[in-house]
């Protein structure tokens, strides 16, 4: 069921574009610009008079004369050069605010080409700790996940770790320089391993023979010598765990852990394939695949390197095959920083030259970085890249200035209380992410945390907290729901608002833009403030009243929780410090 107002007005425009001999393309409303004049417009006039060579009011008004007619509108009048401007009526709006307050799905529909998708985000590279840099893709690739399985997709979430290019050579490497052999590596955590890959870098920029010593051992280690497998499986699984706890402090979930490694198999397949289809060639050492190139430069696709290794970006290409031959898959969809663009240019083109996933659509998501104060990449104080451990700790340092100690309030202990600072601070970082647009980086500031007010993950999390606060209260005092009445005009603002949801998500999934999600949560709590101040429930004229705002309330209620979950935020019950200060 899809209980979006604009439906039923788009429904009859249809009927009227069609019964006047008008372009039905045109036949739609938006919400209005103006809500002063009206709830929604209709631009189509505008459009259709440059087509037709004729006056956009005269159209308007024909349009308008038929709409006249219909029973659920209040209002209706043509304005400026042709904007068609309509407002319903309060009954209209107020059924329709019941049928979302007892649907399930709170009156959203789901898509009708429902599909399988593949996500692939967070590809941290194993070896190393997961830094601030790391956050965005997990974080935006999440919001996602959520918002494609909500309107029906079947979606699979995939981490694709990078475990299996030179970057491991180079640590292997590294630790046989120090130690003389790779007998101690399985004694080394992920924080020994970490320095080991920094020191690693450090040699190979230095110094050639490094390089190639990394290079030789990355060939080796990808041909099946055992004792660098073996050593190399190690650095995997303590990295492994590593990210698992990062993501898990996050709540960002994955269906699959493939790594690099898992395609190499399928790599070898690939070049197969490119070599019966003549795609390959040799270029000094390196079998390659040239790409067209049209208004820029476009370099050749390494697909086995001199030394004998893979490419980095064939296992990209190998990967899609997998996704297409064992998952099935019918879209994927790639997130990473800007720097990755070229990457991708040139893994889909490959993909399509060589027919390995037919018809599978492809599509990259740029997103921005997480910046300091000084517009860079976000940075500790001695200038390293900040540690995704350390934010997240710092982040619920801040919450916990905010919070009752343990004890200090009857049924939250240490352990409730924790749960609560986590809640919080995880709200608090991945609002902040997400309220931006994902191609634009942003400022990250720790002194947003934990704030109740303006444009923040808590903020949200207290609306809906102050409305489980209403609820509860009410069904002491007997208070039940009730059918919706909208007499205030705070109550008919809230009503609208809430009829968008439909649209918002559509939006949102089709955009691959949770920042939509975020706007609308943040506006439909604002109003919901606004309601709340003037429209009291429990001091209400008459029952009847106090009833119909305790349904608004709730299906508020209901709604921002669905909103923070879509954005991979919880909604506590309860916000200790809210409460306390009244």
């Amino acid at each position: 069921m899809n209980l979006l107002l604009e439906n039923e007005l788009n429904g009859i425009l249809m009927a009227v574009f069609e019964k006047n001999g008008l372009d039905k393309k045109f036949a739609f409303v938006k919400v209005s610009d103006r809500p002063d004049l009206s709830d929604f417009q209709c631009n189509g006039a505008l459009a259709l008079a440059k087509i037709a060579h004729k006056n956009p009011r005269e159209i308007a008004s024909l349009i308008a004369e038929e709409l006249k007619k219909i029973d659920f509108i209040e209002t209706i009048s043509v304005d400026g050069p042709g904007f068609i401007n309509i407002k319903l009526k309060n009954d209209f709006i107020a059924a329709n605010t019941d049928k979302m307050a007892v649907d399930e799905r709170l009156g959203c529909g789901e898509v009708e080409d429902k599909h399988k998708v593949v996500l692939d985000y967070g590809g941290p590279n194993v070896a190393k700790e997961m830094h601030v840099g790391h956050l965005r893709s997990g974080v935006i690739g999440e919001s996602i996940r959520r918002i494609e399985k909500f309107v029906g997709n079947d979606v699979i979430a995939d981490v694709h770790l990078g475990d299996w290019g030179t970057p491991m050579g180079m640590i292997l490497a590294e630790i046989i320089k120090t130690d003389g052999n790779l007998d101690k590596v399985n004694s080394y955590d992920i924080a020994q391993i970490t320095e080991f890959y920094k020191r690693a870098n450090i040699h190979c920029k230095e110094d050639e023979s490094a390089k190639e010593s990394a290079r030789k051992i990355t060939a080796e280690l990808q041909s099946g010598n055992s004792e660098y497998r073996k050593a190399w499986q190690h650095l995997r699984d303590e990295s492994m765990k590593a990210i698992k706890e990062n993501y898990e402090q996050l709540d960002v979930n994955f269906d699959l852990w493939w790594g690099e490694s898992d395609a190499h198999e399928t790599c070898g397949k690939v070049v197969k394939i490119a070599r019966e289809k003549g795609l390959s060639e040799m270029d000094n050492g390196a079998e390659i695949i040239r790409l067209e190139e049209s208004n820029k430069p476009k370099p050749p696709v390494i697909m086995v390197k001199s030394d004998g290794a893979f490419g980095y970006q064939l296992t990209d290409i190998a990967t899609a095959k997998m996704r297409f031959d064992e998952l099935a898959a019918e879209e994927i969809v790639y997130f990473t920083d800007s720097r990755q663009s070229l990457h991708f240019e040139q893994v889909f083109e490959v993909i399509d030259k060589l027919g390995i996933a037919p018809n599978v659509k492809l599509k990259h998501i740029v997103f921005g970085t997480v910046n300091g104060a000084d517009g860079k990449p976000f940075k500790t104080r001695d200038g390293g890249v900040m540690n995704l451990d350390t934010l997240i700790e710092m982040s619920k340092d801040k919450v916990r200035q905010s919070l009752p100690k343990a004890g200090e309030i009857e049924g939250y202990g240490e352990k409730e209380i924790e749960k609560l600072t986590s809640q919080i601070a995880v709200a608090a970082i991945k609002f902040q992410d997400l309220k931006n647009t994902i191609n634009s980086g942003y400022v990250f500031e720790l002194d947003d945390f934990a704030k109740f007010e303006g444009k923040t993950g808590p903020y949200i999390q207290y609306a809906v907290a102050r409305i489980n606060s209403m609820l509860r209260k009410a069904k002491a005092n007997g208070l039940d729901f009730g059918k919706v009445i909208l007499q205030a005009p705070e109550e008919r603002a809230l009503a609208l608002k809430l009829a968008q949801i439909h649209n918002v998500i559509m939006r949102a999934h089709n955009e691959k833009e949770p920042s939509i999600i975020a706007d609308y949560a943040y506006n439909l709590a604002q109003i919901f403030s606004t309601f709340y101040n003037a429209c009291p429930v429990m001091s209400a004229e008459n029952g009847e009243l106090a009833a119909s705002r305790l349904t608004l309330a709730k299906l508020v209620r209901d709604v921002l929780t669905l909103m923070l979950y879509l954005l991979g935020i919880e909604a506590p019950q309860v916000m200790l410090k809210a409460e306390n200060q009244g």
